[in-house]
């Protein structure tokens, strides 16, 4: 039997037929009915401005789940079972007379959870509508990201929802903190103190976040162009990893202790200005080059590309943060799209011991280093130094890890997606995995005058073939401090 049960909710999906919606959130309600998970009068009701009826669209639903989810994972028993859940509403979001049908549909007697998989310009327009049913005395509304362009955009957009919705029952979505290594990120601090009590600058040298992608934009030039890699990675995903390396033990488990502890950290990022901008950041975007051993075209030359686009494909930087925890310990964060392989991954490197009692050409082995794999496989390994097995080795040491590796350590156990947890979370009104709107204001301001000082200096992204590691001024960035990313080849 499941840990958790859930009371019964209402479940609507605004954007039903998006690519997020059949590439995540019904492989994802379709997994929590499988296990169990949903209460057995929650419902589903998929709204989208398509023509059609209920049954071509749950055939197309159904086609899209078997191409998303392995085939040991569906069949023709559990998919019947989940679509007696889903019902079906053709709606323009932005149409007010179209709503009395869904208020209708919804009812009153359960939560509805309004999941809004559209563009943000929208979300105002959705919540006043939902409001001149009735629909907000018992909802939550899910917003994806991005939220905004800026911080100006940002505040207008969360400021249209908060005119209907308090933000206790605003839920903003960053599925990286869904996953299940990134909760682990908690738990490996604050329940272990041979951690916790080396989580300072007296005993970590510096710090690397890396999400590596090898695809390029796969079709959404229009948004990514418009967007670039710091607004669509670097201001949500990098930051919030970083906060949740950072922030200091919150008082408790609760939403707003830990999302008190995480505007700290964002607020305590030290500036950049125009003058260090060069030295500090390096932008960078994809030309022709090779993913897996198949030739690949440069940024400017992807169908329907702008070819004067100089929108960033590729971002690095050093984060400072100006707090006694992290005095002087640089945060290296890096974020690209063809780059050679898929990997999200953050690596704490150590100190060396102040002094050293090996051969001398042992000591640049001398690093222990934290490294945590968000994907592709989870897990979490720490690289420690042991002497080398065998009579001839004398006090020769290696370099050899400690793993927990989650899909084979718990093999009775699939490792769940993110948005498995977070619409599991929403349905049980918790609000610990989601981002609070200070948060949102907070990284906008220390991203925006990053492309502020960008379009002052009329800074162009530097080249890098497709199927490497970025622009060498990234590799400069970090060598400079006497450093290297961990594990480029």
């Amino acid at each position: 039997m499941p840990l958790i049960t859930l009371e019964p909710c209402t479940f609507a999906l605004f954007g039903a037929l998006g690519d997020l919606a059949l590439r995540k959130l019904f492989p994802a309600l379709y997994q929590l009915d499988r296990a169990g998970l949903l209460h057995a009068d929650t419902r589903i009701i998929g709204l989208a401005r398509d023509e059609g009826d209920q049954a071509q669209h749950l055939a197309f639903i159904e086609k899209n789940l078997r191409g998303y989810i392995p085939d040991s994972q569906i069949d023709s028993t559990s998919l019947d079972s989940f679509f007696t859940r889903v019902s079906w509403l053709k709606m323009d979001f932005l149409d007010a007379s179209d709503y009395p049908a869904l208020a209708d549909l919804a009812g009153t007697n359960q939560t509805l959870v309004a999941y809004f998989a559209t563009p943000a310009s929208v979300y105002g327009g959705i919540c006043e509508n939902l409001a001149a049913v009735g629909l907000d005395e018992n909802t939550r509304v899910v917003l994806e990201k991005p939220i905004g362009h800026d911080l100006g955009s940002s505040r207008r957009v969360n400021d249209a929802v908060a005119k209907f919705f308090p933000e206790n029952r605003v839920y903003r979505i960053d599925h990286y903190l869904g996953k299940e290594t990134v909760q682990n990120l908690i738990a490996l601090r604050f329940a272990n103190s041979l951690f916790e009590t080396q989580w300072n600058h007296h005993h970590i040298s510096h710090v690397e976040i890396t999400v590596a992608e090898k695809v390029g934009i796969e079709g959404r030039w229009g948004y990514f162009d418009q967007a670039g890699q710091l607004r669509d990675m670097i201001q949500n995903h990098l930051l919030q990893l970083l906060c949740l390396i950072a922030m200091d033990p919150p008082s408790d488990l609760s939403a707003d202790s830990i999302r008190d502890e995480k505007v700290k950290v964002l607020k305590a990022l030290a500036p950049i200005g125009v003058e260090q901008i060069g030295q500090l950041v390096v932008r960078g975007q994809y030309i022709a080059g090779s993913s897996e051993g198949r030739p690949v075209p440069g940024y400017l030359e992807e169908e329907n590309s702008n070819t004067q686009s100089d929108t960033e494909t590729y971002v690095a930087l050093r984060a400072d943060i100006r707090n006694w925890r992290w005095s002087g310990v640089p945060f290296y964060l890096r974020t690209g799209k063809r780059l050679p392989s898929k990997l999200s991954q953050i690596v704490i490197h150590f100190k060396e011991p102040p002094h050293y009692i090996f051969a001398p050409e042992q000591r640049a082995l001398m690093s222990n280093r934290l490294i945590i794999r968000l994907q592709p496989d989870e897990g979490i390994s720490l690289q420690v130094m042991t002497k080398d097995q065998g009579l001839d080795k004398g006090m020769q040491l290696r370099a050899g890890p400690l793993n927990l590796n989650f899909s084979d350590t718990y093999r009775s156990s699939r490792v769940p997606d993110a948005y498995e947890r977070l619409l599991l979370e929403v349905m049980r009104g918790n609000q610990n995995l989601f981002v609070r709107k200070d948060e949102i204001e907070a990284a906008w301001l220390w991203c925006d005058q990053l492309i502020d000082g960008w379009k002052r200096l009329g800074d162009s992204p530097r080249p890098y073939a497709a199927g490497t590691w970025g622009p060498m001024s990234a590799m400069a960035l970090i060598t400079r401090d006497g450093r290297s990313w961990y594990g480029d080849i």
